[in-house]
């Protein structure tokens, strides 16, 4: 469903009268166009900056000059404003070391330009030596949080990674994503890199999953349908899983990406079982699971039956739980496997009539959080995506008023598509992702609520 706001926006004699009228007027965000574009950050400037003692400048300014940008140390040494401004806080130990956040980005504020990218890095706050660095690093996640909420007007976002030394070699994938259209409406997220899983075989920027197998569930449309996409066009064999009731749009669906429709209902007992054997017989194996499909039955507690309480517990959250388990079981899962769970901002924030959903979300949250560990010395990743407002057939039935505050709560004063959404699954997906596990970020273009 087309957003009025965003269209009035994208005209000038609009956009004045959208500012007048005190109403958004959000900029159309600028998005990858291919699956893995072979430049990503081609003739993108990137200005570095970082605490003295930060360790990590080195390998980020090699990693972005890979990936086409042109590096600056300083405002003053690039010739336009820089499309990515990337500063490295890890060596922040003090109060006055705070100042050099201010002495960097003050002077590039003005000047930031429609779709760049900020992103900085600092110190696990667990991992510090003494109260006051933690202190520090917690202070350049709030000041990131504040910077995403100033930037949103442009649809600029800021990010922060979290890291310890030693971890540098980690934070190629994560550089590629933040910095590149792929996090068009991923913003204002803190992500903290492990060092559990051990690093892949490397593998090319333009197929990273190449020969590899995928499962989507939930893929007949919406998000899952744009995960399957993406993943096909990164070289993935996908096979689209839905229920049987969705099987006719989902084996047009499959056979425009080169796929393999699955109509099966994941809450059967036996669904399980089935999964494991199929993948075992045709392929061999599994590489990527990424848990999609879910429902919701909105209802007050109050009205709610134990019935509809259940449905949604059994497809969103016991079904995961079950595939996983057989699969694993089974060692159907490869090392440096991926497994990727939808879960929702409901899930982070709660909302009114959404108690089974909510908890179905939330427990998804906790359950990545522990199986993390528990596959790592496998080289298996397990994640959480967490979208907010999406525009999908879903919330184009919300009632209007209902949508636009969906809309409009977030710094960027729009909702994502789904494709945003599909492109964080993506990077969770990749080899070079090796460095993110237990984690949930959420796709949600900063949403106030919840934040």
């Amino acid at each position: 469903m087309s957003d009025l706001l965003l269209t009035l926006a994208a005209h000038p004699g609009a956009n004045k009268l959208l500012k007048k009228l005190g109403l958004p007027a959000p900029v159309a965000l600028q998005r990858s166009t291919q699956a893995i574009p072979d430049s990503p950050l081609q003739e993108a400037t990137a200005v570095i900056g970082g605490v003295t003692g930060s360790e990590a400048l080195d390998i980020v300014r090699a990693r972005l000059q890979e990936l086409g940008a042109r590096v600056c140390e300083d405002k003053q040494t690039s010739e336009a404003p820089p499309d990515i401004a990337l500063f490295d806080a890890t060596g922040c130990r003090n109060s006055e070391d705070l100042d050099a956040l201010y002495r960097f980005f003050h002077p590039l504020m003005a000047q930031f330009p429609r779709h760049g990218r900020a992103l900085l890095l600092a110190q696990t706050p667990e991992q510090a030596d003494d109260p006051v660095t933690a202190a520090c690093a917690k202070a350049v996640e709030g000041f990131t949080r504040s910077l995403g909420k100033e930037l949103g007007k442009r649809g600029a976002t800021a990010n922060l990674i979290y890291l310890t030394p030693g971890q540098e070699d980690r934070l190629a994938g994560p550089l590629t994503f933040f910095c590149s259209p792929a996090s068009a409406y991923v913003d204002g997220q803190a992500i903290r890199l492990s060092a559990a899983v051990e690093a892949p075989p490397q593998t090319t920027l333009a197929q990273p999953q190449q020969n590899k197998i995928a499962l989507v569930t939930g893929a007949s449309r919406g998000i899952g349908a744009a995960t399957a996409r993406q993943l096909a066009g990164e070289g993935a064999t996908v096979v689209c899983l839905d229920i049987p009731s969705a099987s006719r749009a989902l084996t047009s669906f499959a056979a425009e990406i080169n796929g393999v429709p699955m109509p099966m209902d994941i809450t059967a007992p036996d669904a399980p079982q089935t999964l494991a054997q199929f993948f075992l017989e045709q392929y061999g194996g599994l590489d990527i699971i990424v848990h999609n499909a879910g429902i919701t039955r909105d209802k007050t507690l109050a009205k709610m039956s134990e019935a509809t309480w259940r449905n949604v517990l059994d497809v969103n959250f016991r079904a995961v739980v079950a595939i996983n388990e057989a699969l694993l079981n089974a060692k159907v899962l490869r090392n440096m496997g991926r497994i990727i769970c939808l879960s929702s901002i409901s899930g982070v924030a709660g909302n009114f009539g959404q108690t089974n959903y909510a908890a179905s979300k939330a427990a998804l949250i906790g359950y990545v959080t522990a199986l993390a560990p528990q596959l790592a010395h496998q080289g298996i990743t397990v994640n959480a995506v967490a979208p907010a407002f999406i525009e999908t057939d879903m919330t184009a039935q919300m009632p209007l008023l209902m949508r636009e505050a969906g809309r409009r709560l977030n710094s960027l004063s729009q909702g994502g598509q789904p494709e945003d959404v599909a492109a964080l699954i993506a990077f969770l997906a990749a080899p070079d992702a090796y460095g993110v596990t237990g984690a949930t970020i959420r796709v949600c273009g900063q949403a106030l609520i919840g934040a």
